[in-house]
């Protein structure tokens, strides 16, 4: 993986650059002049030494567009907050005298950088959890037999399947379907997507009908009717989230958490009901609204029951999106938060 390199460049607001949203951004009362990247450390992390809205950063470093992840930094920076025109940068000093940052090309490993979000916190969600729609369940093969007649199966075992063919590729998950994800109030048969755990990864090793599959990698025992799809590249994690607001308004719900907890806190995982063909991109930073509670009015004759207001709860950031469904990861909790909270764009 150290094979992959990038040109990374970090080219700072100057003083003739897009104020874009400088002017309403709010820093801390504590925040500090300067700060030493450290290893462990991560962008939203950084900046919420800063900003008030640690998502907004991109607003006061300006990146490249022409890079894919130009905001890369690395532990032993100095980050610098300084004022041109009145207005916060900040700026950064790798040893060097510091002077007004020019584009500049940077070799670098990817892994040597420090990533947007801790990694951990989604990781082991985002590698083994998928979402599919009915009509990918409906298509995907399935585990049909075991090799010498075995209940179950493991990593080296062979396994055999229908419903697979030489265009799905030689690489594929072997997934569990799990829970429907519907709409709050929606009907049984509305239903946006299917939880998939994925339980395995094998490769094709004749096709066939059945096709014949060696498992290389499992996490859990195979069993007759889990379900085969497809490795692509979509998949991969990518630690380097860009935030942004969505440039249009949008409302929806929160309707599952992946960890299973209750109470919705930071860093848990959460299944939002909008994803690709309501616009939601990886990468959009939504506020959380906790739903007030029902409460009886003691003091009113009848002790009538109130709505109590929604009250902004935390922030969310969309870390991977399907075609009805996304991922988030809860950045800020204010309060606790449940499902069907709601979100809106900030």
């Amino acid at each position: 993986m150290y094979s992959r390199i990038l040109f990374l460049c970090l080219l700072l607001l100057s003083v003739s650059g897009t104020p874009l949203l400088a002017d309403t951004i709010k820093l801390k009362d504590t925040h500090p002049d300067h700060y030493v990247v450290v290893k462990g450390d991560t962008l939203w992390a950084i900046s919420s030494q800063f900003l008030e809205d640690p998502w907004l950063w991109p607003e006061i470093w300006q990146l490249n567009p022409t890079i894919k992840n130009p905001h890369l930094i690395y532990p032993g920076d100095t980050i610098s907050l300084i004022y041109v025109d009145g207005k916060p940068q900040l700026r950064i000093n790798r040893g060097r005298p510091t002077v007004k940052f020019s584009p500049k090309t940077r070799f670098s490993k990817l892994e040597n950088a420090i990533s947007t979000i801790p990694a951990d916190a989604i990781k082991q969600f985002l590698l083994y959890s998928l979402i599919i729609s009915e009509e990918e369940l409906a298509q995907s093969g399935y585990v049909v037999a075991h090799d010498e007649g075995k209940l179950m199966s493991g990593t080296g075992d062979k396994i055999y399947v229908r419903g697979i063919t030489p265009e799905n590729g030689d690489q594929l998950h072997v997934i569990r379907p799990g829970d429907a994800y519907r709409n709050p109030g929606a009907k049984k048969n509305d239903v946006l997507g299917y939880e998939a755990l994925q339980i395995a990864d094998a490769k094709a090793l004749r096709f066939g009908d059945p096709t014949t599959l060696g498992i290389t990698h499992a996490t859990r025992e195979i069993l007759i009717g889990d379900r085969i799809l497809p490795i692509t590249d979509e998949e991969k994690l990518d630690q380097f989230f860009i935030p942004h607001a969505p440039d249009k308004p949008i409302e929806g719900s929160i309707i599952s958490v992946l960890n299973g907890v209750s109470r919705i806190g930071q860093y848990h995982t959460v299944v939002l009901n909008k994803g690709n063909q309501d616009n939601l991109e990886i990468g959009h930073v939504l506020v959380i609204h906790q739903t007030g509670d029902i409460i009886r009015d003691t003091v009113a004759k009848r002790g009538q029951k109130v709505q109590l207001p929604k009250e902004r709860a935390g922030i969310v950031m969309v870390v991977r999106t399907f075609d009805r469904v996304s991922y988030g990861l809860v950045m800020e909790a204010y309060r606790d938060m449940r499902v069907y909270d709601t979100f809106t764009e900030p």
